[in-house]
């Protein structure tokens, strides 16, 4: 329980921040996650109508949305509230990436690969079959940088970018802003303004 708090304090701080959570996050981390954040008010507004509907990922594929919700699901996990699945955060990151840039779309997918890569090659199974302390053992270090070397850095670096996209899709969600921040769903976060690297412009 009290990790779980820790997560939520974390993720309502960096919400707070509108900030990806590393000083130095490289170029297709910022581009993307800045555009969660601007996509996540259209979420919010559509979080209870895709809750009854049929739903098919348009860019994941099954194994790879399996993924997505089992990464969101250890980032913010249910407790005496729900977690990212119950939210639809995977829905949310799936309609991210079916609109983002090609080559950020891309490197978040080959990030998707790396965990299970990783996971593969230290507990000789893939991820989402792994044990959860085979899971959050991985996480942990990724998330440190105490505990992690340079060959982990594909890993670092998709890691962020989940982490930001979850907080995003989850405190906006009907979920997240309903029964996590106490609000009537009339009230949103306000505009991020997204990137400003020139480079990440057009």
């Amino acid at each position: 329980m009290e990790r779980s708090d820790v997560n939520r304090r974390e993720a309502l701080r960096t919400l707070a921040a509108g900030a990806v959570g590393a000083a130095a996050a490289p170029l297709w981390v910022e581009s993307l996650t800045a555009f969660a954040h601007q996509q996540a008010r259209a979420h919010a507004h559509a979080a209870q109508a895709a809750r009854v509907q049929a739903w098919t990922p348009r860019v994941l594929t099954a194994p790879q949305n399996d993924l997505v919700i089992a990464l969101t699901e250890l980032i913010i996990p249910q407790t005496e509230t729900p977690g990212a699945k119950a939210a639809l955060v995977n829905r949310f990151i799936d309609g991210v990436l079916a609109e983002a840039k090609t080559a950020d779309r891309d490197a978040f997918l080959r990030g998707l690969a790396w965990i299970d890569e990783r996971s593969r090659a230290r507990h000789a199974k893939a991820f989402t079959a792994a044990s959860a302390s085979e899971q959050e053992s991985l996480l942990a270090t990724l998330a440190s940088e105490a505990n992690n070397t340079p060959d982990d850095r594909p890993g670092v670096e998709f890691f962020r970018a989940i982490k930001s996209m979850t907080i995003s899709g989850y405190y906006t969600s009907e979920i997240g802003l309903q029964e996590e921040l106490g609000d009537d769903a009339t009230m949103f976060l306000p505009e991020f303004p997204g990137c400003t690297h020139p480079e990440h412009q057009g």
